[in-house]
């Protein structure tokens, strides 16, 4: 983290941010769905938003 200015951890912060609340409305279009396939889609996007948190937070360390 070093070599990130202020400006890119501040960012990488808003980044965070920003993929948990999508995360969570993901979460709970995903539990709302009665299609099988539209909840799965949500449910893949969940996943997706996590593993990106999950690199942002690798940055931050």
């Amino acid at each position: 983290m070093s070599n990130l200015s202020k400006l890119d951890v501040q960012n990488l912060r808003h980044l965070l941010v920003f993929g948990e609340s999508d995360k969570q409305k993901y979460q709970t279009y995903a539990e709302q769905c009665t299609d099988p396939n539209v909840k799965q889609f949500f449910q893949k996007e969940v996943q997706s938003a996590e593993q990106k948190r999950q690199k942002l937070v690798q940055f931050l360390k």
